[in-house]
């Protein structure tokens, strides 16, 4: 079986948020699709051994906040690649309490939708929460962040967590040396991120053809937050 036919199926890049008591948290997802139009229902996956499961279970509401294509890869991997169980992800954001009293992402958001759990279905790893929804707007004229410009133009990479997760295959060939005037990328060694000397860090402010031994001694990764001495260079 050829697992690379799976990413040929197309997603966004979602904050998907809820609550427990007066707590709040939220993570990063990209499995949320529109499953009937009347009544309108959306469905999200998300997995087990994340705290937005657990709130969505206990409190029965989600909200999902669609991430714009200017979205910073601070966010992303703020709420990506960092748990609520060691900080309060909404403390240092700015959002707003919806209609269900879940937080919404008001930044970088070109729209959100809120919802009410009216099913569940158990699938393994993770949960499929389907709920109907009871408000939903229009935040930005910025079009929404698809999960393969994540990817391709921002050099995201996917969670172990994450539905859509596929582990990538090495190859068994010996690697082409590349041009004796190609910059080396650097790989985060805490989340997998990439760095690209042809791509630059856009959002920290250093530009394209910027070599890894150029960046600023306090350059972290844009995604988690690491320093420099927790990337590794990409044989």
């Amino acid at each position: 079986m050829n697992n690379k036919a799976l990413h040929r199926i197309s997603y966004g890049l979602y904050i998907v948020s809820s609550k427990k008591g007066d707590k709040f948290n939220g993570q990063i997802a990209n499995t949320v699709f529109q499953a009937t139009s009347e009544p309108p229902r959306v469905a999200v996956s998300i997995n087990k051994g994340n705290l937005t499961h657990e709130f969505i279970q206990d409190s029965g509401v989600f909200a999902v906040s669609i991430l714009s294509k200017d979205a910073p890869m601070t966010l992303i991997g703020h709420f990506g690649f960092k748990s609520g169980r060691d900080l309060d992800k909404f403390r240092s954001q700015n959002y707003k309490i919806g209609v269900t009293g879940v937080p919404i992402i008001l930044d970088f958001c070109a729209g959100y939708i809120e919802a009410e759990v009216i099913k569940s279905l158990d699938i393994g790893t993770h949960t499929i929460f389907v709920g109907n929804v009871v408000d939903a707007d229009v935040m930005s004229e910025v079009g929404p962040m698809t999960y393969a410009y994540y990817h391709q133009i921002k050099g995201g990479k996917t969670p172990k967590a994450a539905a859509t997760y596929v582990a990538e295959e090495k190859s068994s060939a010996p690697a082409l040396k590349p041009p004796v005037k190609a910059l080396a990328k650097y790989e985060c060694q805490v989340c997998g991120y990439i760095y690209d000397p042809e791509i630059g860090d856009p959002d920290g402010g250093i530009e394209p053809g910027t070599a890894f031994e150029d960046l600023p001694d306090d350059w972290s990764c844009p995604v988690c937050g690491a320093s420099k001495e927790d990337f590794k260079k990409v044989e």
